[in-house]
């Protein structure tokens, strides 16, 4: 009965050495990627929130909701206003109890989230279509938001707004 070489013997040790390595590898590399797969979605899942938080703000406007408007702002809340005025939280919120202009349409679009720990910042532009003094009015607005984290909920602490010409 003939041995099998040694060289042979080596040879499956080795591979079987290597296999092993290669599953471990594969592993590790296997877990890395579900690692970054669920911090991508925790990420996601941020910024489809504070857009979401964002889209809710701009409805309660329209139905002069202030109680959902003053959950969402910080009491050290400051906006400035397109027209280069400023308001704290008070003015904004007396503001939308006065919101009385009847829009046919309101688009948020083109968001950016940018993530900063438990401050984030969000841009995005604001497509209002309406009636103004008896006119069909459009304008465009561009917002900076920037929202912190606190005791587990967000919460906007200053809104900048810049009205985009016509063209």
């Amino acid at each position: 009965m003939q041995q099998p070489r040694a060289s042979h013997v080596d040879y499956c040790e080795k591979e079987n050495r290597v296999t092993h390595r290669s599953a471990t590898a594969c592993y590790v590399l296997a877990s890395l990627c579900a690692a970054s797969t669920v911090m991508a979605q925790e990420v996601v899942s941020t910024q489809d929130a504070l857009i979401e938080l964002e889209r809710s703000w701009n409805a309660a406007v329209y139905q002069r909701d202030v109680e959902h408007i003053e959950t969402l702002l910080a009491d050290d809340f400051i906006a400035t206003y397109d027209d280069g005025s400023r308001g704290d939280k008070a003015r904004e919120l007396e503001l939308i109890a006065g919101f009385n202009q009847q829009v046919e349409s309101a688009v948020q679009e083109d968001f950016t989230v940018q993530l900063y720990d438990d401050t984030a910042v969000v841009w995005f532009t604001l497509r209002i279509v309406g009636i103004r003094q008896g006119q069909r009015a459009e304008l465009t607005l561009r917002y900076t938001d920037v929202w912190l984290q606190r005791n587990g909920r967000w919460q906007c602490v200053s809104s900048h707004s810049t009205r985009v010409p016509s063209r």
